[in-house]
């Protein structure tokens, strides 16, 4: 039995939800998203709550029905309020630059990394030491997020690299003489 299968999903009055065979839109302020369900997965709309139900028992339908759920209400969340995901860098010398959508990133290679923002990703350096990442697709911004912290992950002696806003990091000891 799916437990986030069977949640139901609320809907906002901003929100329009609009289901045609198997393909779901959602429209809301931010914008608009589209998904197509999987064969055997069903939705029932009844006005402010979406329920997510699925046609038998079989272990491959038991497995996509939480993660519809899950999909449908990040897109839900997404077109409402979207979704944002801080980083910063932590190093000597370690900054980024924003000039259209390319991201430059001097992370102590010899050579500075260059990351081009992907289409639906606004991106946004405050200062040197920060940047922002919003979308209303929530699977975007964290892949997005992903790759720009993968260019120089923490590391765990001097806890130098890029870093979600708010990670708490517990610095290793070194060798000891």
């Amino acid at each position: 039995m799916s437990r986030m299968g069977n949640k139901p999903i609320s809907l906002s009055s901003k929100v329009k939800f609009e289901l045609k065979d198997q393909d779901v839109k959602v429209t809301g302020p931010k914008g608009s998203l589209e998904f197509s369900l999987p064969e055997g997965i069903s939705l029932e709309n009844d006005g402010t709550v979406i329920h997510v139900k699925r046609a038998n028992d079989d272990r491959f339908l038991k497995m996509k029905h939480g993660m519809v759920r899950s999909i449908i209400n990040s897109m839900i969340i997404g077109v409402d309020s979207g979704f944002k995901i801080d980083l910063e860098l932590f190093g000597v010398g370690y900054r980024a630059q924003l000039k259209d959508r390319t991201l430059t990133l001097n992370l102590g290679y010899s050579n500075p990394v260059i990351y081009e923002i992907p289409d639906g990703v606004t991106a946004k350096v405050p200062d040197q030491t920060h940047i922002s990442l919003e979308s209303i697709d929530k699977q975007k911004v964290g892949e997005a997020a992903a790759t720009i912290r993968k260019f120089r992950a923490p590391d765990a002696y001097h806890g130098k690299g890029v870093r979600f806003v708010g990670e708490q990091m517990t610095l290793k000891e070194g060798k000891t003489v």
